[in-house]
């Protein structure tokens, strides 16, 4: 069999897998609407009120960038942490999982699903610097922010598929919310980490967040991220990857051995 044939239905497949996920997520619309309110809600409470963060045009920008990333993060933890472990509950779902298919098309387009809602998370929030704030972007910079966004949800979604897949709903969603706030304060994306000291800005230099936060300001504004942000991201998406393969891998030796 030729590599083209193999490939046409992959994604196919992939394809069809998106399309789906698509539609069970926007038919429950308070799934999509939560995790688009909050990071909105907290630049207009946090941000637009501060003249002095607001009226620059370095540091508004900044801001919008930070809760953009908690918006993604937001958006893939809960979405797939949470939506996983729902869907693994589902009668419909051993069913799925015994096609011989493999899981690959499935999680491609988990992937991609969370880049589509990452995408939507962020409409509310550039609306809102344009409108409110001095925040400012060139063509090039939004469309290299977008870009760099889209890269940076993948070890998101990658960890939420990996606690969907190795916990139940009820487990999965104080998992979620202590994994979140944690990584988002030590991430930068609530305080500007030039404002954190010596030791907790070295811990935030560790972790997904920050280096998504740095590399993500560095493509909008053209400030320079920190030396190593983006092999600590691309470390962490190898540790996810592995995560969520183990993690399905466990939940089918469970349900079909």
């Amino acid at each position: 069999m030729s590599a083209t044939t193999q490939t046409q239905p992959f994604l196919a497949l992939s394809w069809l897998h998106l399309k789906y996920q698509f539609l069970e997520t926007v038919r429950v619309p308070i799934s999509v609407i939560g995790n688009v309110l909050f990071p909105s809600l907290s630049m207009f409470f946090f941000v637009v009120p501060q003249t002095e963060v607001a009226g620059n045009p370095e540091w508004a920008t900044t801001a919008v960038a930070g809760l953009g990333l908690f918006a993604v993060c937001s958006a893939s933890l809960f979405t797939y942490g949470l939506g996983v472990a729902e869907d693994r509950q589902l009668p419909f779902y051993p069913f799925l999982r015994s096609l011989p298919a493999g899981p690959g098309p499935q999680m491609v387009a988990r992937v991609l699903n969370g880049g589509i809602f990452s995408l939507f998370g962020l409409l509310p929030l550039i609306l809102i610097g344009w409108l409110f704030t001095a925040a400012t972007v060139t063509i090039g910079q939004l469309l290299a922010g977008i870009g760099t966004i889209l890269a940076v949800s993948v070890p998101f979604v990658l960890l939420g598929m990996a606690i969907g897949y190795a916990l139940s709903a009820k487990a999965a969603l104080p998992v979620v919310q202590v994994i979140l706030f944690p990584l988002a304060f030590a991430g930068g994306l609530f305080l500007p980490p030039q404002m954190f000291p010596g030791w907790l800005d070295a811990i935030s230099q560790a972790t997904p967040t920050r280096a998504g936060r740095d590399l993500l300001v560095q493509a909008t504004t053209g400030a320079e991220a920190y030396t190593l942000a983006l092999p600590v991201l691309a470390g962490w998406t190898l540790l996810f990857i592995a995560l969520a393969v183990r993690s399905y891998r466990t939940d089918e030796g469970r349900r079909f051995r």
